[in-house]
C-alpha cells in the first residue's frame, strides 16, 4: 500500500473509532443526537487526524486552525476526536450532558478548552466562522477557519447574510462543509424547506464549490486539500451524506435526530459498528 492508501486506511478506522465512542456516550447520557453525528464523523475524523493544525497541549495556541460546529447539537462526535487527539482524557467522554461536566449537549467555550465557539442557536456558527476568518486576514495570519454546518440548518436566513459577506471580502482563508445528511429535526429536509440545488447557491453566492460523497474518505481529503488552495473566496465543502451512516436502522430515519439508544438498541448499534453483524 502506498503513503495515500495508508492514510485512507487509517483515517476510515478512526472514523469507526469515533462512531462507537459517539453511540456509548449517547447512550450513557441517555440523550442526545445520534444521527447527526454519525454522518458527520468521517468528516470529523479526517480533519482532526488529517488537517487540522492544533496543539492539544496548548488548545489556546495562537497560530492553532479554527474548527466551529455550527450544528452544535452533534458535539458528540467532536468530543470524541477532541479525546483521541489528547484535549482531554476520554474517561471524561462518560460524563456527556452531566451535571457540572464540560462536555455538555452543546459545546460551550467557557467549560471546555479547545472548543472555539458555544454553538447551537442553529444559523449562527458561519458567521462566526467569517468573522474569525476575517480577524485573521486583517492580522495577516496562517491560520485557516473550518465551520461545518448543516442541512436543515441552511434554511436559516442568517447563515446567507455570512455567505454574502465572506466571498465580497475575499476571505480564502475559511473552508465551510455542508454535512448534507438529508433529514432534519421532523423529517426530510426536501419535504420541509427543500435546499436544493444547493451547491448551485453557494457557487452563485461566489463560493469555490467542491461536491463530494462524505463518506468517501478519500473523496473527503481530496475535497479539504483543495479547498486549502482556492484563493480569493471561500471554499464550500458539500458533503454529501447519510443521517445516522454505520447503523442499518437508524440511516435516514428522522426518529433518531435526538434521542438515544436503550440498552439492547445500544449492543445492537456497537456490534454493526464493530463489524459483527
Amino acid at each position: 500500500m502506498g503513503e495515500r492508501d495508508d492514510l485512507i486506511q487509517r483515517l476510515t478506522g478512526i472514523a469507526r473509532e469515533l462512531r462507537i465512542a459517539d453511540i456509548e456516550m449517547i447512550s450513557e447520557a441517555g440523550s442526545g443526537h445520534p444521527g447527526g453525528t454519525l454522518s458527520a464523523a468521517d468528516m470529523i475524523a479526517a480533519l482532526f487526524f488529517h488537517r487540522l493544525n492544533l496543539r492539544p497541549e496548548q488548545p489556546d495556541w495562537p497560530e492553532r486552525d479554527r474548527f466551529i460546529l455550527s450544528k452544535g447539537h452533534c458535539i458528540p462526535i467532536v468530543y470524541a476526536a477532541m479525546a483521541k487527539r489528547g484535549f482531554f482524557d476520554d474517561g471524561m467522554l462518560k460524563t456527556l450532558r452531566k451535571l457540572g461536566s464540560p462536555l455538555q449537549g452543546h459545546p460551550d467555550r467557557n467549560r471546555l478548552p479547545g472548543i472555539e465557539a458555544s454553538t447551537g442557536s442553529l444559523g449562527q456558527g458561519l458567521s462566526v466562522a467569517v468573522g474569525m476568518a476575517l480577524a485573521g486576514k486583517l492580522d495577516g495570519a496562517s491560520w485557516r477557519v473550518f465551520c461545518m454546518l448543516g442541512d436543515g440548518e441552511v434554511q436559516a436566513g442568517q447563515v446567507w447574510e455570512a455567505a454574502m459577506f465572506a466571498p465580497r471580502h475575499g476571505l480564502d482563508n475559511l473552508t465551510a462543509i455542508l454535512d448534507h445528511n438529508q433529514v432534519q429535526q421532523t423529517g426530510k429536509v426536501a419535504d420541509i424547506l427543500d435546499i436544493a440545488p444547493i451547491a448551485d447557491k453557494w457557487r452563485a453566492f461566489g463560493w469555490r464549490v467542491v461536491d463530494i460523497d462524505g463518506h468517501d474518505m478519500g473523496q473527503i481529503v481530496d475535497a479539504i486539500d483543495e479547498a486549502d488552495g482556492v484563493t480569493g473566496q471561500p471554499a464550500m465543502i458539500v458533503s454529501r451524506t447519510t443521517k445516522g451512516k454505520g447503523v442499518s436502522w437508524m440511516e435516514l430515519d428522522p426518529a433518531w435526530h435526538g434521542k438515544a439508544p436503550d440498552a439492547e438498541q445500544t449492543e445492537r448499534a456497537l456490534s454493526e459498528l464493530r463489524g459483527e453483524r
